[in-house]
């Protein structure tokens, strides 16, 4: 079995719209994938309904992606199978979705000071129906010139964590994050944690403290980590047993990952829906559930 537990559609930050990304998931010889939208579940009917015209027997679980910070280091928790209707956890993720216009006008503004002629307007165009975030801002620095990627982009020149152009927004406190998705039954884990290009990364000490107030994995197969940083997570992991998920983050023509780069065990997975509660996964009409 394939399995890839990290995509993003045009609901957020990718460019592939649900249903495209349902299609192009089964044409590249996936078993099952998560659709985890930033702070959002606006993709599940558009990704279900291209689901079930699927002629092979690709296996959908629902999810998200959400923005987390601890200790002034902000961080992504990814969130599969919880109850999207949760009033709890939908109160919180709305917060989070609102503060994003905002904090994308308080980034243009800063680009503006540091001489880049990037405008709201550009940003809305490129960030469609999809809840705009930095991707958005980093595509309109490579239709300018600034950049030629847009992981380029995602430096301390422009906007990184704390970079020069960076704004913070409001985010969940990940403890918080974990109560809340497993009070909507849903399974959480941590995403990318050793990413270290983003900016500064929560240490391995938070992490620990993270497993114990009940995260249940992270992501440690990802084009962001190099294989020391695989290695140690993994020894991590071990450590303070958490289960281990390797995901593609694919975003469509917006970034280099594709789907399928990388993949997660289906003993892993199985575990995954095994504690999952608030949804259950969504099997295509050309196959049994996975």
């Amino acid at each position: 079995m394939r399995i890839d537990l990290h995509t993003h559609s045009t609901a957020s930050d990718g460019t592939d719209s649900p249903a495209e990304l349902v299609r192009n998931a089964a044409a590249a010889g996936l078993d099952v994938v998560a659709l985890t939208d930033h702070d959002t579940t606006r993709g599940y009917a558009e990704a279900i309904a291209a689901l079930h015209g699927l002629s092979t027997g690709l296996t959908l679980v629902t999810g998200a992606e959400l923005s987390c910070r601890v200790d002034g280091v902000s961080l992504h928790m990814l969130a599969y199978l919880f109850d999207p209707e949760n009033a709890e956890l939908l109160a919180e993720r709305e917060l989070v979705r609102d503060d994003r216009v905002p904090r994308a006008k308080g980034m243009i503004a800063k680009l503006n000071d540091l001489g880049v002629p990037v405008t709201w307007e550009q940003v809305a165009r490129i960030a469609g129906d999809g809840s705009v975030g930095r991707p958005h801002i980093a595509t309109a620095l490579v239709e300018l010139g600034v950049v030629p990627t847009v992981s380029d982009a995602f430096t301390e020149q422009w906007l990184a964590n704390d970079g020069r152009a960076y704004v913070d927004k409001h985010e969940t406190d990940p403890f918080e994050a974990i109560r809340l998705v497993k009070a909507a039954g849903g399974v959480t884990v941590f995403a990318h944690p050793g990413a270290a290009k983003r900016g500064r990364t929560v240490p391995e000490t938070t992490i620990a403290k993270l497993a114990e107030a009940g995260l249940d994995g992270i992501e440690v197969d990802h084009m962001d980590h190099d294989e020391p940083t695989r290695e140690r997570l993994r020894g991590l992991a071990a450590d303070v047993g958490l289960l281990t998920t390797g995901s593609s983050d694919y975003h469509g023509s917006r970034k280099t990952c594709v789907l399928g780069e990388y993949t997660t065990d289906p003993e892993i997975y199985g575990e995954i829906t095994r504690r999952a509660t608030g949804a259950f996964p969504v099997p295509g009409a050309g196959g049994q559930r996975a």
